[in-house]
């Protein structure tokens, strides 16, 4: 059996990408195929809920809570690599601190130290 390699994970359901058929790529998020079929059959008019399927914040004891925790933390890490990717994009083609600082609503020095990489 040959290893997957975790790519990403849904930002709907948390599932890892090792743990789904298809991930679909979008600007800093993804979804899975199953999410995909969920939003078609809602879309279409006839929601077939799964028995798993509940809205992504409900959880009904404390295990639950805790046991997502790390893929929400880890939903965080993969958002915050995609942003920091979005923005050395834009300084490579030549946005200043104080526009990306302005774009995403802080401080150019803000932008800067979150996001140049420099100490």
């Amino acid at each position: 059996m040959t290893s997957v390699e975790l790519v990403a994970s849904c930002s709907f359901c948390l599932k890892a990408s090792n743990e789904v058929e298809t991930m679909v790529a979008g600007a800093g998020v993804y979804i899975c195929n199953e999410c995909i079929s969920l939003c078609n059959e809602i879309i279409a008019g006839k929601p077939k809920l799964a028995e798993s399927a509940q809205p992504w914040d409900a959880a009904a004891s404390l295990p639950e809570v805790l046991d997502r925790l790390p893929r929400i933390a880890r939903l965080g890490d993969e958002v915050e690599r995609n942003l920091t990717h979005w923005v050395r994009k834009a300084r490579e083609m030549g946005a200043t601190w104080a526009v990306i600082g302005q774009s995403l609503n802080m401080a150019r020095q803000s932008a800067w130290e979150r996001f140049s990489g420099e100490e």
